[in-house]
């Protein structure tokens, strides 16, 4: 790289002065202080993934949250074992499902067990000392209509405590979930293993 001139460099200091003093205008308008409701949906890989690496910020923190799953209570889940093991003092892990609904072939246990998880989340969100609530695959749940979305969006709106995370993960979320939330990813899908003949492996998917 060819060494820049003193006209260049100040060129450039001038230029990203402007640019913070943009940028310091625009966060004074800004606030940290505000529970967000997270929706992480979409076909790609990680939604999962990455709800539990917010949850490990609060953890480092020390900052006291939750988890509930809803579906993959019949997986092996490394995160599930590292919190319940090492950090069970800051964050509660609550596995309601027993598996995605092809492997537990029983609907009616399906919806008692969704009923059962969304019952322990509302729980989770209103006590205050939760910092915040990931609610795995919650998505997969009202997908099947085994909640009622029309339930956990007043739920959301009307007593989430207002500085209460909660972070809702799994593929089709559902229009009304996306109108109330605050921050919403869609993970999109470009190319996956699984295509080419490769389970999911540990360390990696679960």
């Amino acid at each position: 790289m060819s060494e820049q001139s003193p006209e260049d460099l100040e060129r450039h200091a001038m230029k990203m002065a402007k640019k913070k003093a943009a940028r310091d205008k625009i966060m004074a308008t800004k606030t940290d202080k505000k529970g967000l409701i997270i929706i992480h949906t979409g076909k790609g890989k990680g939604k999962s993934s990455a709800a539990f690496g917010m949850i490990f910020r609060c953890i480092a923190h020390g900052m006291p949250c939750a988890v509930v799953q809803f579906i993959k209570g019949g997986m092996e889940c490394g995160e599930r074992n590292l919190i319940t093991e090492r950090f069970a003092d800051l964050c509660e892990f609550h596995t309601m499902g027993e598996g995605f609904t092809w492997e537990t072939q029983d609907k009616s246990r399906d919806i008692e067990m969704a009923k059962a998880a969304w019952e322990k989340a509302k729980e989770l969100i209103r006590d205050p000392k939760n910092t915040m609530v990931l609610l795995d695959e919650i998505n997969i749940a009202l997908r099947y209509d085994y909640i009622d979305v029309n339930d956990v969006v007043a739920f959301l709106r009307d007593e989430k405590p207002e500085m209460t995370h909660v972070v809702l993960t799994g593929r089709n979320a559902k229009d009304e979930l996306i109108e109330v939330a605050d921050l919403v990813t869609e993970m999109e899908l470009v190319k996956h293993p699984f295509r080419s003949g490769i389970k999911a492996q540990i360390g990696v998917e679960y």
